[in-house]
C-alpha cells in the first residue's frame, strides 16, 4: 500500500513537471511578446499621431475655416486634447478588465476600437459639407480613439514587461515604448509622402484622408501579430491560484496612491515635451517664422527616427545603473533645451530646427520614455498593475500631453513674438517630473534584490 502511494505520488510530480514543461513549451520567448508588442503599439500610435500632425497643418482650414489661423490652430489643438481627456476612461475599463481577464483580450479590443475610429475620420465631412456638424463628429471619433489607447499602453507594457528576464525588463519594456516614435515615424512619413505627391489644393480636398484610411490595412495586420502571443506568466499565474481581486481600479488606489501620483509626475516632462516637439513645433514653425511645412515633418521624422535606436538603448542602461538616474537626466536635459529650442528655430534654417528636434526627442525624451514602462510597472502589484499603471499614466496625459500643445499654442498667442514663456513652461513641467521620480521607489533594485 505505501509502495502504491508512493508510486501514484511520483506519478503525479511526473505529471506535474510534464504539465509546467508544455506550459513553459508553448510560451513564446520574451522576444517574440515583445515584437508583437512593439508592432501593435505602433498601429495604435499611428492612429493617434496621425490626428495631431492633421491637427497642426490641414484641420484648421477643414473643419474650423471661419476662424484666423491661429485660433483655428488653437481649436484644432483643443479637438486633438479631448483624445487625452478620453484617457484616464479607457484605462480605467481595460485596467479593470485586464487585471480580471487577462492582458491579451484587452489588446485585442484597444486595437480594434482605435482602428475604427481613424478610419471614420478618414470618411468624416469637413466644415464645407456639414457646418459645425463635421466638428462635433471629429471630436466624437478623437475622444473613441483617447479610449481605445487609454487601455492600449497599459497591456502592451505588460506583456513585454512580465514575460522579460528580470535583469532585463529595462531593455525588453522599451521595445513597446518604441511604437510612439515608431507611430510618429510613419505617420509624419505616409502623411509626408501624401502631401508631397499632391498640390495643396488636392491635399485639402480629398488627399488628408487616405492615411487614416490606410489604419484598415495596419489594424488588420496588427490583429493577427497579436493573436500569435500568449498570456502574461505572471497573470497567468494570478488567475491559476485565483488570486484576482474583484475591484481592480479601487485596490490600486486604495494601495498605492502614492504611487499613482508618483506615476503621474513622472510622465510630466516626458509627455508634455514629446507634444511640444512632435505637434506644436510644427504649427510654430510653419504659421508664425513662415518655414517650410515639408522641412518640418522631415525633421520631426528624423529626429523619430533616431530615437528608435536611443529608446532601447536608455532601456538597457536602466538596468544596469537604475530606473532613477536615466529618467531624472532625460527631465534635465529636456528643461536645458527649452531656451535653445526656440534659438535654433528662430534662425529659420531647417538643419538648426532639425538638430532642436533630434536632442528634445532622441536624447531627453528618450532617455525618460526607454525605462518608463518597467519604472512604472514595477511600483505596483502584479493583481492591479494593469489597473494601477493605466491610471497614473493616462491621467498625466490631461494635464501634460493633451495640453501642452494648447498652453504653448495660447502663451504664443499671448506673448508673441517673444518665446521665454512657453520655455519656462517647459522647465515647470521638468521640474514636476525630477521631484516624482526622486521621491520614487527606485524600482531596479527591488526587482534585482
Amino acid at each position: 500500500m505505501l509502495h502504491t502511494r508512493i508510486r501514484n505520488q511520483g506519478g503525479r510530480k511526473m505529471s506535474e513537471a510534464i504539465s509546467v514543461h508544455q506550459l513553459q513549451a508553448k510560451q513564446p520567448s520574451h522576444v517574440t511578446v515583445a515584437t508583437a508588442s512593439l508592432i501593435g503599439t505602433a498601429i495604435e500610435w499611428y492612429d493617434f499621431f496621425l490626428y495631431g500632425t492633421a491637427a497642426a497643418l490641414i484641420f484648421n482650414k477643414l473643419f474650423f475655416p471661419t476662424f484666423d489661423p491661429m485660433m483655428g490652430t488653437l481649436l484644432a489643438f483643443a479637438t486633438y486634447a479631448l483624445g487625452f481627456i478620453a484617457r484616464p476612461l479607457g484605462g480605467v475599463v481595460f485596467g479593470h478588465y485586464g487585471d480580471k481577464i487577462g492582458r491579451k483580450t484587452m489588446l485585442y479590443l484597444t486595437l480594434l476600437i482605435m482602428g475604427a475610429a481613424t478610419a471614420a475620420i478618414g470618411f468624416l465631412p469637413t466644415y464645407e459639407t456639414a457646418g459645425i456638424w463635421a466638428a462635433i463628429l471629429l471630436v466624437t471619433c478623437r475622444l473613441i480613439q483617447g479610449f481605445g489607447l487609454g487601455g492600449e499602453w497599459g497591456g502592451a507594457v505588460l506583456m513585454a514587461v512580465e514575460h522579460a528576464p528580470a535583469d532585463k525588463k529595462g531593455f525588453y519594456g522599451s521595445w513597446p515604448q518604441l511604437g510612439a516614435p515608431l507611430g510618429l515615424v510613419l505617420g509624419t512619413l505616409v502623411f509626408s509622402v501624401v502631401s508631397s505627391m499632391l498640390t495643396d489644393a488636392q491635399l485639402y480636398a480629398w488627399g488628408w484622408r487616405i492615411p487614416f484610411l490606410f489604419s484598415i490595412a495596419l489594424v488588420l495586420v496588427g490583429l493577427w501579430i497579436r493573436f500569435t502571443i500568449a498570456e502574461s506568466p505572471e497573470f497567468q499565474k494570478v488567475k491559476d491560484t485565483k488570486q484576482e481581486v474583484k475591484m481592480p481600479i479601487v485596490d490600486a488606489i486604495r494601495m498605492y496612491p502614492k504611487n499613482i501620483l508618483l506615476a503621474m509626475g513622472a510622465r510630466f516632462a516626458e509627455n508634455g515635451f514629446f507634444y511640444i516637439y512632435a505637434t506644436f513645433v510644427l504649427a510654430y514653425a510653419t504659421q508664425s517664422l513662415g518655414m517650410n511645412k515639408q522641412d518640418m515633418l522631415n525633421g520631426v521624422l528624423i529626429g523619430a527616427a533616431i530615437e528608435t535606436f536611443t529608446i532601447p538603448a536608455f532601456g538597457a542602461l536602466s538596468d544596469r545603473v537604475g530606473r532613477r538616474p536615466i529618467y531624472i537626466f532625460g527631465a534635465i536635459f529636456s528643461a536645458l533645451m527649452s531656451f535653445p529650442l526656440f534659438m535654433l528655430l528662430a534662425t529659420k534654417n531647417p538643419q538648426y530646427a532639425w538638430i532642436a528636434i533630434v536632442l528634445g526627442l532622441a536624447v531627453g525624451h528618450a532617455a525618460m520614455y526607454g525605462p518608463q514602462a518597467s519604472f512604472l510597472s514595477e511600483l505596483f502589484g502584479t493583481k492591479v498593475r494593469y489597473s494601477g499603471v493605466s491610471l497614473g499614466y493616462n491621467l498625466a496625459s490631461i494635464f501634460a500631453g493633451a495640453l501642452s500643445p494648447l498652453i504653448a499654442t495660447g502663451l504664443m498667442t499671448a506673448y508673441a513674438p517673444a518665446t521665454w514663456p512657453i520655455s519656462l513652461y517647459m522647465i515647470a513641467l521638468a521640474l514636476i517630473t525630477v521631484v516624482s521620480v526622486y521621491f520614487a521607489t527606485e524600482t531596479r533594485k527591488i526587482v534585482q534584490g
